[in-house]
């Protein structure tokens, strides 16, 4: 797999030029440090999935943003491939592949993502409206939604709102691996 970092690093110092951001006024919004953000920006630092959330959050993005270029020519049919696809896990257990970046015209972005056993995460609220849809597709996962725990099997789906904190944790002894497909209003 392509290292994302100098992609990140661009998009990262793009969208702050954007918004007319300092790193301080970037650091607010987020919640990831100043010194963090710099050193992404640099390439000195490789971000987890859970700190590019933040960024992607607080800055109005949605996460594939980070992760790789928008798809060319919408009139082709497009194959993708996970494993191809898939970022090592982060210290939490997590491994996204982004299947599908978001592209404005669909309004949403479509991720296959691993969960190590004990993986346990929650996740920030995202902007207002957006809800994100799950389907597992190997193992057991349970979904924070509405504060409640769902265990979800192989072949079960969830559909929540994830403008309000929500997570995700694996309790099994084997890697859970779902579909999530996140949307965004227009």
């Amino acid at each position: 797999m392509k290292d994302p970092g100098p992609h990140i690093a661009q998009t990262l110092k793009q969208r702050r030029a954007d918004l007319g951001w300092s790193l301080d006024r970037t650091s607010k919004e987020t919640g990831v440090s100043k010194a963090m953000l710099g050193q992404i920006e640099r390439g000195e630092s490789s971000p987890t999935v859970a700190t590019l959330w933040k960024i992607a959050t607080g800055s109005g993005l949605p996460l594939s943003a980070f992760l790789e270029r928008p798809l060319p020519r919408l009139d082709r049919t497009v194959k993708r491939d996970a494993e191809d696809l898939r970022q090592p896990a982060d210290d939490s257990g997590l491994a996204a592949a982004t299947l599908f970046p978001f592209e404005p015209q669909f309004g949403f972005e479509q991720f296959d993502i691993v969960f190590e056993p004990g993986c346990n995460r929650i996740s920030d609220p995202h902007d207002h409206g957006v809800v994100e849809h799950i389907t597992v597709i190997e193992g057991e996962l349970e979904i924070l939604a509405d504060g409640i725990w769902y265990q979800l099997k192989s072949g079960q789906s969830l559909r929540f709102a994830a403008d309000r904190e929500h997570g995700y944790r694996n309790l099994t002894d084997h890697p859970a691996r779902i579909l999530n497909l996140i949307h965004y209003p227009g």
